[in-house]
């Protein structure tokens, strides 16, 4: 049953990374037009927000209490899997290329291997190193980040927070759900993301602008509302539901280098959409990255699967942390630090007890 599942999560993380793949291709030819990366999100995903409603109001029907009590993970969704970390994605492919921007951001899985190691002084399991570093390679081989031209300071600034930001995203998805069907979580979590980023563009505080010029794209010039839809629907709506839904099934550590296709096919679809290069060596990348998320899967499977916080409480022979300490009791961030233990690689038996 195990294997089943885990099976079919990959499946469907795959599918979120080929939809997910798209955004980059999609979205640059729109800032050339005269979008700014802020209006690029917001519409992105309220439109990938309005289209997931229906099928999040039929999904909770009867279970709004499911709702509040997963309030603030579709918070933290919103504030961080979808405005914080899309729109530093986008600005910084705005000043680097997409592939550049991609591995920048996509190597979320190895912080999580590493902030994991460094909170908890536990080394990962090998085939976790092992899959981590065949991963690295991979990823440098698809987007081939080398060559003489010199990088933006501040579009390597803005990538840099987009992996902090993505890999919080995973830890966030792959909690428990306790109730709240994916699809809602993906729909109130874009809605509610759209409307911070709309608060912020418009008070202000970020460049926030809209164009409704026509964009460059497959070769030719296109109507500026083709890309958005697209990225809308597919690159929005589909990839978010998606992506949760396998997070869910896998836990945040396996979805996280599951997510690593999402850079091969953004590369695919750079070069098809924006006539950026993919050849053998992209190629020969994909293939490393796919036996990464091998090694890491086979780990999945030698252990238990990953724990929840609450999973891992002490039995009831020994004393709670609440018995020991009434006046302490665990903190959210105490269990914070478990899942993203688990996450890095650690087991679930040497992942610190909240």
């Amino acid at each position: 049953m195990a294997r089943s599942s885990t099976t079919s999560g990959l499946i469907i993380a795959v599918l979120a990374a080929a939809t997910f793949g798209t955004s980059g291709a999609l979205v640059k030819p729109m800032l050339e037009a005269g979008w700014s990366p802020a209006g690029a999100v917001t519409a992105r995903v309220l439109i990938g927000g309005i289209v997931l409603l229906p099928l999040a109001l039929f999904s909770v029907r009867g279970k709004w209490d499911a709702v509040w009590r997963g309030r603030w993970r579709i918070l933290g969704l919103a504030a961080i899997g979808v405005a914080g970390t899309q729109l530093v994605y986008f600005a910084a492919i705005q000043r680097i290329p997409v592939g550049t921007g991609i591995l920048i951001e996509y190597m979320a899985p190895l912080l999580l291997v590493a902030v994991a190691w460094v909170l908890t002084r536990k080394t990962p399991k090998a085939v976790v190193l092992v899959g981590s570093v065949i991963a690295l390679v991979g990823l440098v081989m698809v987007v081939s980040p080398g060559g003489g031209d010199k990088l933006d300071t501040l579009g390597l600034i803005f990538a840099l927070m987009a992996m902090i930001g993505c890999a919080g995203y995973y830890v966030i998805s792959a909690r428990p759900s306790d109730g709240l069907p994916p699809v809602a979580f993906a729909a109130f979590g874009l809605i509610i993301g759209g409307i911070l980023l709309g608060i912020v563009g418009v008070s202000g505080l970020v460049p926030f602008t809209m164009s409704t010029d026509n964009v460059v794209m497959f070769g030719e010039t296109v109507t500026w509302w083709l890309p958005l839809l697209i990225l809308g629907v597919v690159g929005t709506a589909c990839a978010y539901a998606a992506s949760i839904t396998a997070s869910e099934m896998l836990g945040s550590r396996l979805a996280s280098f599951a997510g690593l296709l999402e850079v091969v096919f953004g590369t695919l679809y750079a070069w098809l959409l924006l006539g950026e290069n993919f050849g053998l060596l992209q190629l020969l990348g994909g293939a490393l990255i796919l036996a990464g998320i091998i090694f890491v899967r086979s780990e999945k499977v030698d252990v238990a699967p990953e724990a929840s916080a609450e999973q891992l409480a002490p039995t009831p022979s020994q004393p709670t942390p609440a018995q020991r300490h009434p006046q302490e009791p665990p903190t959210r961030t105490a269990a914070l630090t478990v899942e993203i233990a688990i996450a890095g690689g650690v087991s679930p038996e040497e992942a610190p007890r909240p």
